[in-house]
């Protein structure tokens, strides 16, 4: 007979994927609402990515959800994407948006759709303890539907931004928050700087008045806190922290903040403060 607890644990895996799943597919629709009966003449306004349109930002969520799902069903078609990706490793991110926002705004959001029903379908069947091929270290399906998750909520805060559209935050944050934290680490690495010693403390507001989420040691004597949105806006480099309400305690904490990112590759440059804008 199996151990009780054992099956729990299992249980509660399942249905932390499960949930993740849910909020990627709920992201895609929410940004699918910003865009889906945009005029075409609006497919080409700038966003605040430098020379990146609103097509721009839908043809890269296109290709790295394509990415996805060559990684998860095709690990020989995966490994050639990284082959031709490393022909060109500073430009192949800006290339493959720039191909896809050539394409009639009508065809490249079809495109995206159908990009989107497949990986949600291939992340649903995807055994959920292998480890699947990325840019960075392998991932299992439940890592990668919160990096897409993230990606998407990124990306899509670029999109409202163009349009002017203020989102309201939900409870879906906490994948983005949860990525920004274990990424610590990664964000030293990609800047050559040793990591400091010991985890932070981090405690968010949650959006609606749900709460706190918090990471980390409640005694750590490096913190951060402030709203959550607020933290996800900074990791993944959509606002500089002048602009933002969140507060660290600590060197560390306070050093950490300039180069938060949540998101793998080079250390981007981030966002000016609105008033140097």
């Amino acid at each position: 007979m199996p151990d009780p607890s054992a099956v729990d644990a299992v249980h509660a895996v399942a249905s932390d994927a499960a949930a993740v799943f849910v909020d990627l597919r709920e992201e895609g629709r929410e940004l699918d609402l910003l865009v889906g009966e945009l005029p075409e003449g609006d497919w080409v306004r700038p966003t605040p990515a430098a020379g990146w349109s609103i097509g721009h930002q839908i043809a890269h969520l296109h290709w790295t959800d394509r990415a996805a799902l060559l990684s998860l069903t095709d690990a020989t078609g995966f490994g050639r994407m990284v082959e031709e990706a490393l022909k060109a490793p500073d430009s192949f991110v800006d290339e493959g948006a720039g191909e896809g926002a050539a394409l009639p705004p009508a065809e490249l959001l079809a495109r995206w759709r159908t990009g989107r029903a497949a990986l949600d379908e291939a992340l649903a069947a995807a055994s959920p303890d292998t480890r699947f091929p990325w840019y960075g270290p392998p991932m299992k399906a439940a890592s990668m539907a919160s990096a897409r998750l993230m990606e998407t909520w990124a990306h899509g805060q670029d999109v409202a931004d163009a349009l002017s559209v203020r989102r309201a935050p939900t409870a879906r944050l906490r994948h983005v928050a949860r990525i920004g934290v274990r990424a610590r680490d990664y964000a030293y690495a990609v800047r050559g700087l040793p990591a400091p010693a010991g985890e932070f403390r981090v405690e968010l507001a949650a959006p609606g008045g749900a709460g706190v989420w918090a990471y980390g040691p409640p005694d750590a004597p490096q913190r951060i806190a402030g709203p959550a949105l607020d933290f996800c806006l900074l990791v993944t480099q959509r606002a500089h922290r002048a602009d933002l309400a969140l507060t660290a305690t600590g060197p560390d904490a306070d050093a950490w903040l300039d180069i938060a990112q949540a998101f793998a590759g080079p250390a981007g440059p981030g966002r000016a403060p609105e008033a140097a804008r």
